[in-house]
Order: structure tokens, then C-alpha cells, then sequence
């Protein structure tokens, strides 16, 4: 697939050298030399330019992309013409924009966004969501359902996942087994929930909690 990443600040930066690393043709865009320089070898084209209107845009072939993801979410009024631009004129398929603050969002809405985030935002209310849970990790898929991992509680060790009838019994599905950092298994009728283990649990968010605290 190839993208295009306008704007590399901090969240446009690290997009585009991860996109790249994952095996994506990826075009990094932005006015300064100096950051652009230091991307260039780490994706597939890297242009030190300002886009400030379609022929711009055109003159770099936008068109080509896949996926365009306006990272400047500082200049307010240059992202919406932009994004309005690649989805009202360009016709991108798929453009994903960054937005400073909920009236932002709403406006990029308006002009045709794919797809919008709010990077601090979203930050905060996973890191507050972690902090003032118990569980390891988690993460929301709405204000009332998420994914979740949590340590095997006690009673677990030793019996099978399929035995304990957690959705019969804790109205919680366990969708995973993490044995250790980088290894996640499928779970199998005959698996044994050893002491270690973290189950990958995924549920209304008050359910989640009563079975962490067991």
C-alpha cells in the first residue's frame, strides 16, 4: 500500500517511520529541511515542500496514494483546506487527519475525513483508563465495552479456559493467552492456565472489574 505523511512533527514522524518499517511505500512531506533530511533514508521519498493548494498536491502525485494522513494539526486552517482538497477534488481514498480539539474534528468531519484523531486526547484517556483500572493494559472500544489483560486469578490456575464457562459465569469473553511478552497463544480446548499467565479478556468494563478483583 503507500501513503503519504504531510506534516512531520511528532505523531507525522513516527507514522511515517513505522509505516515504513512495516513494508509500506511511504511519501513523507514537510517544510522543513532539516527534518526532511533526516527521514529520507528512512522511507521511500521524503519532499521538502509547503502544500498550500491542489496543484501542489498534484505536482507531487497524491493521486497515486492510497492513504493520505495530514499530520499538521497546529495549523488549524491549513489542515481543513488540505483535507478538504484531498477528499472533495483529489478524490483519496482513504485520508485520515490529525485535529487539536473537538471544534477542529467537527470540521474536518465536514469536509470529508475518513478518519480523525485527537493523538493527545486519546493518549490521556488510555493512560488515565490504565492507571485507574486493574488490569495491565486496556483498551476502549467504547465507553462501555473494552479489551483488557489481566493476571490468572487463583482459582483459574490449573483448569482449562473452556472449562471455567467465563461468558456463562462472568458475562466476559477470554479471546487469548499471553505466556509471556511476545507470545500471545490461541486457546485450545486442553490449555492449562498456568500461574504466570495473563488472559486477554474482552467485556462490558464492569464486568472486566469484577473478574480482576477475584
Amino acid at each position: 500500500m503507500k501513503f503519504c505523511v504531510i506534516g512531520l512533527g511528532r505523531l507525522g514522524y513516527q507514522l511515517a517511520i513505522v509505516l515504513a518499517e512495516n513494508g509500506m511505500e511511504v511519501m513523507a512531506i514537510d517544510s522543513n529541511e532539516s527534518i526532511v533530511a533526516s527521514i529520507r533514508d528512512q522511507v521511500t521519498q521524503a519532499i521538502c515542500m509547503r502544500v498550500t493548494d491542489e496543484a501542489s498536491l498534484r505536482s507531487i502525485g497524491i493521486e497515486e496514494m492510497d492513504t493520505v494522513i495530514v499530520a499538521m494539526g497546529e495549523n488549524f486552517a491549513q489542515s481543513i483546506l488540505i483535507t478538504a482538497l484531498l477528499k472533495k477534488r483529489l478524490e483519496i481514498p482513504n485520508v485520515i487527519a490529525r485535529a487539536i480539539n473537538d471544534i477542529h474534528k467537527d470540521i474536518l468531519k465536514l469536509v470529508g475525513a475518513d478518519r480523525i484523531v485527537l493523538p493527545e486526547k486519546e493518549v490521556g484517556t488510555h493512560l488515565a483508563d490504565t492507571l485507574s483500572s486493574p488490569f495491565t493494559d486496556l483498551t476502549r472500544l467504547n465507553k462501555e465495552f473494552s479489551v483488557s489483560k489481566i493476571k490468572a486469578p487463583k482459582t483459574f490456575i490449573g483448569k482449562t479456559a473452556e472449562s471455567l464457562n467465563l461468558f456463562e459465569n462472568y458475562n466476559v469473553h477470554c479471546i487469548g493467552i499471553e505466556e509471556s511478552i511476545d507470545t500471545i497463544t490461541p486457546i485450545g480446548a486442553d490449555r492449562i492456565i498456568q500461574e504466570d499467565d495473563r488472559l486477554i479478556v474482552a467485556g462490558k468494563n464492569n464486568d472486566l472489574e469484577k473478574l480482576a478483583k477475584l
